[in-house]
């Protein structure tokens, strides 16, 4: 239904998830089935609050990204957008520090990814943080090495909050260059 009308779709959300019980597999067939539509998947993965205190985060994490990926070419991981959103952070305002967000994001998804591909495959994935990002914080993650964007949530229904993190983010990036 969606060929032809949208270019991305996010799959593997946390309310998704808990909500309508959505698996690994079922994460991985939807993006199978986007592919094979020529549409990019958004694959969100994320921890509960309850699995971060316990020290889960890394393992919880790469299961999700190994479950999501099964099947898929080293070409296609390439073109994908993998989406860290710690659950424990969605809409609660509460936020991982932009280090801990990269540390997450290098360890238990670029390693993975370059685990079961190769380097080159992990280094095209892109991975975005979401998770409260806002424009009070959007710079510390623009900053980090592992993190090539943002999902961005209820900050952007807000045009004021949206246009300053767009702003803050052509900053950051800029002065990269």
């Amino acid at each position: 239904m969606l060929e032809g009308l949208v270019s991305y779709c996010i799959i593997g959300h946390s309310e998704r998830r808990n909500i309508f019980g959505e698996s690994d597999e079922w994460v991985n067939k939807k993006a199978k089935a986007l592919l094979a539509h020529g549409i990019t998947p958004i694959i969100c993965v994320g921890e509960s609050l309850e699995q971060n205190q316990a020290g889960e985060t890394v393992s919880f994490v790469r299961g999700q990204i190994e479950a999501a990926l099964a099947g898929l070419t080293a070409a296609q991981v390439a073109g994908l957008v993998i989406a860290y959103e710690p659950i424990w952070a969605i809409g609660t305002g509460l936020t991982a520090t932009a280090e801990d967000a990269n540390e997450i994001i290098k360890t238990s998804i670029r390693d993975v990814v370059a685990d079961l591909y190769d380097e080159a495959t992990a280094q095209a994935v892109r991975i975005q943080y979401g998770g409260s990002a806002k424009p009070a914080n959007i710079a510390g993650f623009m900053a980090q090495p592992d993190i090539d964007g943002a999902l961005v949530g209820g900050a952007s229904l807000q045009a004021d909050s949206f246009v300053a993190m767009v702003a803050e983010t052509a900053r950051v990036l800029g002065n990269q260059n």
